[in-house]
């Protein structure tokens, strides 16, 4: 892998960062200063912590591990796509729902259901299928529907 040099992180504009207004303050360590209401990048520490992060990964492909690239600025898009596929590796370069790290499971067990009504539809019974029963014995999934959980005025309790 190519080295980081000062210089071209900062023709690239790396430093720029984002509004003094919409930062976050676990980044504090990372600004170097604040110019015209937005923050500027310290490159030094972009620098140690991207070689920090390339020995990781350099780690892990040696271990054998799969590693998920993920880029969904407009810039990065066909660059991050490309890399990944020369290694093998799995890629995002769109849009993807929250929490599909952090919340995988969860993300999971929505796929596999939709999966599952995905193959219910293509079943020659689906059209039999009542629509304003809660479940069928041919489909055995509850309706939902949309309700709020915002109440207006607190639940009155029973007498003891």
């Amino acid at each position: 892998m190519n080295e980081l040099k000062f210089e071209e992180l900062l023709d690239a504009g790396c430093h720029f960062g984002h509004l003094k207004r919409k930062w976050n303050p676990k980044m504090a360590p990372y600004i170097f200063k604040e110019h015209n209401g937005i923050h500027v990048i310290d490159l030094q520490k972009t620098i140690a912590k991207a070689d920090e992060a390339a020995a990781a990964l350099k780690q892990m492909a040696k271990s054998g591990k799969k590693v998920l690239f993920v880029a969904t600025k407009k810039q990065a898009k066909e660059i991050v796509a490309e890399m990944a596929k020369s290694v093998d590796m799995p890629f995002v370069t769109e849009r993807w729902p929250g929490g599909m790290l952090t919340n995988f499971q969860t993300i999971r067990k929505a796929v596999k259901k939709m999966n599952s009504l995905d193959q219910l539809m293509h079943d020659k019974d689906f059209n039999n299928i009542s629509k304003r029963s809660p479940t069928s014995p041919v489909c055995p999934v509850p309706c939902l529907s949309s309700t709020s959980t915002r109440s207006t005025s607190p639940s009155p309790r029973p007498a003891a």
